[in-house]
């Protein structure tokens, strides 16, 4: 509601200035750049009462004042970044006056992107960072900064990067750590810091083999523990596929890894083929010959 009404003021105001520009008489002494939340006095005058508008974007300030005073604004009460008009309409003239508003030099606050949130280990530029550099309005900072950029967690060297910023933005890529677990990634711009964690999971299996032996009229197949190609372990649940080919015919068991490890078995045939696989990696194959 609050908003609705700054927009219906702020029109208002500017279609009354507009009107009563004809009778301007001399522009308004302003400033013609302050910063966002700087305090701003208006001098003015005459005598007979009159009233200042400041209209700006997403403000709309109004202040009923007898001329020849001066009108304080304080800290804080023109703080959105922009192009403002200023206009003192008085009973017989008008003075009105354009001024812009900056960002604040000194940073206040980050808004840091990090993506993925969940990646694979071991990944050249895998991970990205962007940060939007803020001041305490929520201004973007145009004014080139240095924003440094930390990767740290398990298993890895931590790594720095800085970027300086292009029209308020900075970003870098990062590579994903050999080892799996959580890693923290955090954004600096002097003492304001903003963190996000990132989880890196294990890659693709590596170097998968299995072992038989005859349990009956069976044969019982084990992989050995699974693990990628950096020695994480393969979590639970991925699937591996065993296959059992055999005078023309074939058989195939999808079975989850269950701590580290997958078994299952399959029927004995002399001179029989079996494979193992998981995904797009292939293990090792065990001709069976029933003795």
């Amino acid at each position: 509601m609050k908003s609705r009404f700054t927009f219906m003021f702020a029109g208002w105001a500017l279609a009354a200035m507009a009107v009563l520009a004809t009778a301007q008489t001399a522009p308004l002494e302003l400033p013609k750049i302050i910063a966002a939340g700087t305090a701003l006095s208006v001098s003015t005058a005459g005598s007979g009462r009159a009233v200042l508008y400041i209209v700006g974007p997403g403000q709309a300030l109004r202040r009923d004042m007898q001329l020849g005073e001066t009108i304080i604004f304080g800290p804080g009460d023109i703080h959105n970044a922009g192009h403002y008009t200023a206009a003192l309409v008085g009973s017989s003239s008008t003075q009105t006056a354009e001024f812009d508003v900056t960002a604040a030099k000194q940073p206040s606050m980050l808004s840091f992107l990090a993506k993925p949130s969940r990646l694979p280990v071991d990944l050249h530029d895998g991970i990205s960072g962007v940060v939007y550099v803020l001041d305490a309005f929520r201004n973007l900072v145009l004014q080139p900064t240095e924003v440094s950029f930390e990767l740290s967690g398990i298993g890895g060297a931590t790594q720095t990067r800085v970027a300086r910023t292009q029209n308020g933005v900075a970003w870098v890529e990062m590579d994903s750590a050999p080892k799996a677990g959580s890693t923290q990634f955090q954004a600096r711009v002097g003492n304001t810091t903003e963190k996000r964690i990132i989880q890196q999971v294990p890659g693709e299996p590596c170097n998968l083999r299995m072992s038989a032996r005859r349990s009956g009229a069976r044969v019982e197949l084990e992989t050995e523990p699974l693990f990628d190609c950096r020695g994480n372990t393969v979590p639970d649940g991925t699937i591996v596929t065993f296959k059992e080919t055999y005078n023309g015919g074939e058989t195939t068991v999808d079975v989850p890894l269950k701590r580290g490890v997958a078994r299952t078995n399959v029927p004995a045939y002399d001179g029989s083929i079996i494979s193992v696989a998981t995904g797009v990696v292939m293990g090792n194959e065990i001709h069976w010959q029933d003795r």
